[in-house]
């Protein structure tokens, strides 16, 4: 996609701009989240209201003072990680989305601007922006252990398939999302 916005600059940099600027909007909403519930848990952390009293009534689970605040700490680190991953896919994504509406009289000039180094960014923002999702996916199940280990167990199991089927295409889409060659010799889907 690089490679073809520069190739026709006027026509087909307003739909590579819009891509990135939906990219950095679902990666603000996530980091956005994800500050909030920090916050949030930092809160509940600091307060002086025990955090244990509303958990006394749940089925399993150790609920000491320490495991409580282990709980707590490691929801509050993960929602952090998840932070920084999508404020780090921001920043590529808006370098990406600044540098490919660059005019090639100007890019030739620096040789530093190339087609596989707009690649290299947005697959490093790419792949901060699902690493953050993953954290912040993965934090559900340590929410619902707040709660005790068979809630972890149920929503482990069940988001499972679901990310499964994010990461992979399954079964027979009758040629869609085949992977073709055009007669340059280079691959699209």
């Amino acid at each position: 996609a690089i490679f073809c916005s520069w190739q026709d600059i006027e026509k087909k940099n307003i739909l590579a701009v819009q891509t990135l600027r939906n990219m950095i909007m679902g990666s603000t909403l996530m980091a956005t989240t994800s500050i909030l519930l920090s916050a949030g848990l930092a809160a509940v952390i600091s307060s002086t209201y025990s955090v244990k009293k509303p958990l006394n009534d749940a089925v399993y689970g150790a609920h000491s003072e320490f495991m409580v605040a282990l709980k707590y700490v490691t929801l509050l680190t993960i929602f952090l990680f998840s932070f920084f991953c999508h404020t780090l896919s921001i920043r590529f994504f808006n370098q990406v989305s600044i540098l490919i509406c660059t005019p090639q009289q100007d890019v030739i000039m620096s040789s530093a601007v190339t087609p596989q180094y707009l690649t290299e960014l947005l697959e490093k923002g790419t792949i901060l922006s699902t690493v953050g999702n993953r954290l912040f996916y993965s934090a559900l199940p340590l929410l619902l252990w707040i709660f005790g280990p068979v809630l972890v167990f149920l929503s482990s199991v069940a988001m499972l398939p679901i990310l499964y089927n994010l990461d992979f295409v399954c079964g027979n889409n009758n040629g869609k999302g085949k992977i073709v060659k055009n007669d340059k010799g280079e691959d699209y889907v």
